[in-house]
């Protein structure tokens, strides 16, 4: 009998402890557990009516369901500016008990890094910028991804779109004039039209393309008059570095092919939108997340590509896509992944008609952006590998700037 008592004993307090230990975690989909003191907490720069944070939103939604968190572990600031707002609410987040603080836009770095030196014991973690590698802050971290792989994927799009129109008469081979809408000039904006317009320009040689930039990240109607511009040049398709729906709205109401980019546009614009880039935030997003659960270091840049589903590119929209669109985009990007494409490849452009073989690229970013870095090696621009975010910046030929820098 008395063996009988110390066996139903044990085995209440094992439910007791088992109830305990429920009680203050939560089981991830992988079976382990998250602790209910944990939270991450995210700013973003707009809400869900921006492509672009919308789809920031999007993946620190599923990240952190397929994570397992409650929503009370997950706090979201929508609408904070580029200013001191983004560091009062970092504060604010550190303050709520957050573990990791996420921002996305590339003003906030400065806010953000306040931030992380005011509270050493919170982990903060940083889309696009710049001075994590040098300012050497532990809690301080840069993200980014090689989306310019999936521009140029993009840009394939374009290509075999603008050949189909060269083929078909619409066009003439020296007619093949891309638009972009760019926000600024910055080197994450260059690297990105200029990768969109050499994978046009690897099925598509006669391309040219112009660029109008808006000075904005998110100005509908900026974007729009943007991309009205462009077409009054007789760019035949249109493409963008901006967050709203200006340009591909501009482009319905013109009948003239768009390549998006966050997210498709073709629940809106089913006769003109082909493809879209973009990069999915949710595996950066669980990798800070289990990092930090797990006691290990958080790395001051983190840039990943296709191979981990960072990168992605939307369904193309046959309706609009030229015949061989997915047949030439899927062979493209097994060759990006294998290493046998280089995006910046030095041998496919060319800058004021002379081959690029140096170029110092501007990687420990300073007050007067002072050139610090050897970037070409090998035949290549090597872009994203010494710095999370993008550093490309060169001006090469057969892209036309119509305004001035910002």
């Amino acid at each position: 009998m008395k063996k009988i008592i110390s066996f139903l004993l044990v085995a209440v307090m094992l439910v007791a402890s088992l109830c305990m230990f429920t009680a203050c975690s939560n089981e991830k989909t992988d079976g382990t557990t998250v602790s209910e003191d944990f939270k991450i907490g995210f700013i973003f720069l707009h809400d869900e009516n921006s492509t672009y944070d919308k789809n920031f939103l999007e993946a620190a939604e599923a990240a952190t369901a397929e994570l397992g968190l409650k929503p009370e572990q997950v706090i979201f600031k929508t609408n904070i500016p580029e200013g001191n707002e983004c560091y009062e609410a970092a504060a604010d987040l550190a303050d709520q008990g957050c573990n990791i603080v996420f921002a996305n836009s590339f003003g906030h770095e400065p806010y953000m890094l306040k931030a992380a030196k005011e509270f050493p014991e919170v982990e903060f973690c940083h889309a696009t910028g710049t001075t994590a590698h040098t300012e050497n802050v532990p809690n301080f971290h840069n993200a980014f991804a090689s989306i310019y792989e999936g521009r140029y994927l993009a840009g394939i799009a374009a290509g075999m779109k603008l050949n189909e129109m060269i083929e078909s008469g619409k066009i003439t081979a020296d007619q093949a004039k891309m638009g972009y809408v760019g926000a600024f000039t910055y080197a994450e904006v260059i690297s990105g039209y200029t990768s969109f317009y050499l994978g046009a320009k690897s099925v598509c040689p006669s391309v040219t393309m112009e660029v109008q930039f808006t000075g904005s990240w998110y100005d509908e109607a900026l974007e729009k008059e943007a991309a009205t511009k462009l077409l009054a040049n007789n760019c035949v398709l249109i493409s963008q570095h901006a967050d709203s729906m200006g340009a591909p709205t501009a482009c319905e109401n013109a009948g003239v092919p768009n390549v998006s980019y966050n997210g498709s546009t073709k629940d809106a614009c089913p006769n003109t939108f082909i493809i879209s880039s973009r990069i999915d935030w949710a595996p950066y997003f669980k990798y800070i997340i289990n990092a930090n659960l797990a006691g290990e270091a958080i790395k001051a840049d983190w840039c990943e590509g296709f191979e981990v589903g960072s990168v992605k590119l939307t369904d193309i929209n046959e309706a609009v896509a030229a015949p061989g669109t997915k047949e030439a985009i899927e062979d493209a990007k097994a060759k990006l992944i294998a290493g046998e494409i280089k995006v910046f490849d030095a041998s496919t452009f060319t800058v004021e008609g002379k081959a690029l073989d140096s170029y110092k690229a501007d990687v420990d970013t300073d007050a007067d952006f002072t050139p610090d870095t050897e970037a070409i090696a090998d035949g290549y621009f090597h872009e994203s590998e010494f710095r999370s975010a993008p550093y490309f910046d060169v001006n090469i030929d057969g892209i036309t700037l119509l305004n001035s820098m910002f």
